[in-house]
């Protein structure tokens, strides 16, 4: 299980890191929706995710921040 507050951290740290803008479009009713450089990006509020569903989440923000920026 991944911590939610790690895999926004990581995606923080590598936008920034980037120079793409990152930040919090609007709260959804099971899900935050964040803006990776104009594209959704939709996580579970819970305060654990399952491995599988983040590492989908690290491959949509590869679109942007390129193909394995998470290892």
């Amino acid at each position: 299980m991944t911590k939610r507050r790690d895999l926004i951290g990581r995606i923080t740290h590598a936008a920034a890191a980037a120079g793409i803008d990152w930040k919090l479009a609007r709260e959804g009713g099971a899900h935050s929706i964040y803006s990776l450089d104009g594209m959704r990006v939709s996580i579970r509020r819970h305060n654990e995710i399952n491995e599988q569903t983040a590492r989908g989440i690290y491959r949509q923000c590869a679109a942007k921040l390129g193909e394995g920026w998470w290892m």
